[in-house]
């Protein structure tokens, strides 16, 4: 008699830029599970890593899966040729397959997938843990998947959210989509709070839908799955979509910076945060973006706040000695520049009065006196009146004490929304019938 084992099964890289989708061969799969009577545990997850990758697609996402099966062999055997052929080598994709056969994933799993969330990885390290661990491994090209096939299935929620992600019929695929603008500023409206970075009404901006020639249609992000379920049915679109599937992410919470940078983990492409007070006048370039320095703790922290995030005109609010926190990743110095934090949010922590001296003003003629030379005071021109000393006066702050964060339209996949800070979803309830994964007949 046949024994169920439960199956863990992750991968990454099998997008380029040119074409596919790693979340496109997870639906692939499901479809192919779906039919195979396999059980599902839980749902896919869609984990996003370090976004700092020098080399990474588009949103650095990798996917897991977890079943219940009576034929592992066959699934894996199957899914080694799904790979191989929904993966778009021909243009730099190098896909990693993972498979793990037990039903609890290890503490070493979890460890490795803590550090691929905020460092950078390289392949070797991922192919010594496969082989520590006696992991079963398929590969295409130098491996580079591997990394995220084991961080996606050892990836541990604190948090979560989920993205309903659409996807197009083959033919479809590189053509330009289409959609009303209208009917995703009404989604948007209707759903609120419960979906987020749908529509930027400041840019009239769609950004739900991805540039790129890749499978998906659109793609709407939120906390409930009934809401997202519900969002599909208000978003108009012409084009006959093939199907849907719904992913648990840890998209909209921060993951990769939670990270505290100290002088040793400060190393190109990583993700943190550090706090510090401001050490000279933020400067802006000609292209509009500003630079200042943090001290922080004794170190000297570079910091760049890009114009794209729309919060330029904080940096150049901030003075000398203001205690701020910010986080971001570390770009790599070059011949002409520094190390430099590339900087996704700013929180002010406290702001130093700013103090003015300015010539003082006659009591009789409120007129402002005149200078009699040095250390000799001042003289009010009309009545004669002295004065020895110069005024303080107080000039009023332009920024505030709280978390100044970007436009939504520059915000990362893995950056914290305005509507989701303070928020924590901890648990999820998997019920296989839902309808999280959809072939829509048309």
């Amino acid at each position: 008699m046949d024994t169920y084992c439960t199956l863990h099964i992750g991968f990454d890289d099998t997008d380029s830029p040119k074409g596919m989708c790693t979340t496109f061969l997870a639906y692939k799969i499901v479809n192919y599970l779906k039919k195979q009577k396999s059980e599902f545990l839980d749902f896919p997850r869609l984990i996003r890593f370090n976004p700092n990758i020098p080399w990474k697609t588009r949103g650095n996402g990798a996917v897991s899966l977890k079943i219940k099966t009576k034929n592992p062999s066959k699934i894996k055997n199957k899914i080694k040729k799904f790979v191989s052929k929904y993966s778009d080598t021909l243009n730099g994709a190098n896909p990693g397959l993972v498979f793990y056969e037990q039903h609890d994933i290890p503490s070493s799993f979890t460890q490795f997938s803590e550090l691929a969330l905020w460092q950078l990885i390289n392949r070797e390290q991922a192919k010594t843990f496969a082989k520590k661990n006696n992991l079963e491994i398929f590969y295409i090209g130098n491996g580079q998947g591997l990394i995220g096939a084991i961080g996606a299935i050892g990836y541990k929620f604190q948090d979560h959210t989920f993205e309903l992600l659409c996807y197009r019929k083959s033919s479809k695929f590189g053509t330009q989509r289409k959609i009303s603008h209208q009917s995703v500023k009404a989604m948007q409206k209707r759903t609120f709070p419960y979906t987020f970075n749908s529509y930027d009404n400041k840019k009239s901006k769609v950004l739900i839908m991805p540039h790129s020639p890749d499978p998906v249609f659109y793609g709407v992000r939120g906390e409930k799955i009934d809401v997202l379920l519900n969002a599909t049915k208000i978003l108009e679109t012409e084009e006959k979509l093939a199907g849907h599937l719904i992913f648990k992410s840890n998209q909209g919470t921060n993951d990769h910076l939670k990270n505290t940078f100290t002088k040793s983990t400060m190393k190109p492409f990583a993700s943190g945060i550090v706090s510090g007070s401001v050490l000279d006048k933020p400067q802006i370039t000609k292209g509009g973006h500003v630079f200042f320095s943090l001290d922080c703790n004794g170190e000297k922290i570079n910091c760049a706040v890009y114009k794209e995030t729309g919060i330029t005109h904080v940096a150049l609010g901030l003075i000398k000695e203001d205690k701020i926190s910010v986080g971001g990743g570390i770009r790599k110095a070059s011949k002409n520049f520094p190390r430099v934090l590339n900087i996704e949010f700013i929180e002010i922590i406290s702001i130093k009065k700013q103090i003015i001296k300015s010539n003082p003003i006659c009591n009789r003629c409120k007129k402002s006196m005149k200078s009699k030379g040095t250390k000799q005071g001042f003289q009010c021109v009309k009545c004669g009146s002295r004065s020895i000393n110069k005024n303080n006066i107080e000039i009023p702050r332009k920024i505030e004490k709280k978390i100044y964060l970007p436009d939504v339209g520059a915000h990362r996949h893995l950056s914290r929304p305005l509507i989701r800070l303070g928020k924590l979803n901890k648990k999820s309830y998997f019920d296989e019938s839902s309808s999280w994964f959809s072939i829509y007949k048309n």
